[in-house]
């Protein structure tokens, strides 16, 4: 497959990576020759002609397709053929995972049809060369679509009541449960989601990948409008959210998976929320403060006299409560019932931590007053950290071994504490 993806997907190798092979063609549908083939021209410019009509299948966005094709330039050159490998390819439609003509040409199909496809530079490779294909170039695509997997669909959301939070996220419960937990701030909510654009295409999901989302509500760890809307539902629920752009990623958006200005929608599927038992505070009264020669201000909150002692080049598991100036909390290993464990001294967490860790032994208890040049600098980590905070942690060393092979690391939040 490495051709096919080398000429029609050359824009993203992360999303190539998801596309598979298929062991062998799918058994071929009936299919009639259509005596007089008419040619259609979209509003997009892309030009289709069926040849053979099939009696299958017909692909939504999500679903896995089969195909053959043959691709050609209008000097009738042709540049690639599945055909001659032997190898059907396989793509998933919608996800952009190829050109924006094939995305488009094999929604009008169905199982069985024969087709030939033509448009140009700007449903295929634009002002780029790639490969044998030139800059500006009119493709044409003799294509036969095989097979289809169905894959994830959108709720139905006929006939359901529309709902809008005082901010103008609009949600729709597809599936209630009145009686479950409310992911309310405080909450921390296990859920999978599949995001799409208001064309249908989707960007991303966690169904797929089998791994929910576990999320700390009204905490600023998703999008604004996501986490509004995510406060609406509760354990058990189905839900849609429909996210405008200004709740959502805004002007910038996220190149190149989220246009600027787009609304978003979010299929919620709830599976847990629990309330969270926010961790004590470390008792620092009548404790004296001490400070380092780079800043760092710490206090000896319990000393347990262990003879094992932090050390740069050791792994060490940490547990932690991060709090902002004004007595936020905004991460805690504590509540997720899970310390971190990371290579101490080798700049995998921010110098502080590096620092302050350091000075620690197995059992004993600090707090950590961090000034910004030793957290996360003049541009912070937002929206979680603003720019040039000072943070406190209250921080317990759990334990400390020999560092095994170093390896690339991340808490388990996504934070380079």
């Amino acid at each position: 497959m490495k051709k096919i993806a080398t000429i029609l997907l050359a824009f993203s190798t992360l999303i190539v990576s998801a596309q598979e092979k298929t062991k062998g063609t799918p058994e071929k549908p009936k299919s009639v020759k259509v005596k007089k083939p008419k040619t259609v021209k979209t509003a997009s410019g892309l030009e289709y002609t069926i040849t053979e009509k099939g009696s299958g299948k017909k692909p939504m966005n999500g679903d896995k397709v089969i195909v053959h094709y043959t691709g050609k330039l209008t000097n009738d050159t042709v540049f690639d053929s599945s055909l001659k490998r032997g190898q059907p390819f396989e793509f998933k439609l919608g996800a952009g995972n190829v050109i924006k003509g094939w995305d488009e040409a094999f929604l009008l199909l169905q199982v069985g049809d024969k087709a030939t496809i033509k448009f140009g530079p700007e449903l295929g490779y634009g002002a780029n060369a790639t490969g044998a294909i030139p800059a500006n170039s009119t493709l044409i695509f003799d294509v036969e679509l095989l097979d289809v997997k169905e894959g994830l669909r959108p709720y139905d959301v006929k006939g359901k009541d529309t709902l809008k939070t005082k901010n103008g996220v609009q949600y729709i419960i597809v599936k209630a449960n009145k009686t479950g937990e409310q992911a309310v701030a405080g909450t921390v909510a296990d859920f999978h989601y599949a995001g799409y654009f208001r064309d249908g295409k989707t960007f991303d999901n966690s169904f797929d990948r089998n791994q929910p989302l576990s999320i700390k509500i009204g905490q600023g760890q998703l999008m604004p409008g996501w986490d509004e809307g995510m406060s609406m539902l509760r354990n058990g629920e189905k839900a849609r959210l429909i996210i405008p752009s200004s709740l959502a990623l805004g002007e910038k958006g996220y190149p190149p998976l989220i246009p600027p200005n787009t609304d978003l929608i979010m299929d919620i599927e709830m599976l847990n929320v629990k309330v969270i038992v926010p961790p004590a505070l470390f008792d620092i009264k009548g404790l004296e403060e001490k400070v380092t020669s780079t800043g760092l201000k710490y206090y000896e909150v319990k000393k347990a006299g262990s003879a094992v002692k932090a050390a740069a080049g050791k792994s060490v598991k940490v547990h932690y409560s991060g709090y902002l100036a004004d007595g936020k909390m905004f991460d805690s290993s504590v509540e997720r019932g899970e310390p971190i464990e990371f290579p101490l001294g080798q700049g995998r967490v921010i110098p502080g931590w590096d620092e302050g860790i350091a000075l620690m032994s197995v059992g004993d208890k600090l707090r950590l007053v961090i000034p910004y040049n030793l957290a996360y600098g003049e541009q912070g980590r937002p929206p979680m950290i603003p720019a040039k905070a000072d943070l406190t942690f209250d921080v317990e060393l759990v334990d400390v071994k020999d560092a095994p092979t170093p390896q690339q690391h991340g808490p388990g939040d996504g934070h380079n504490h």
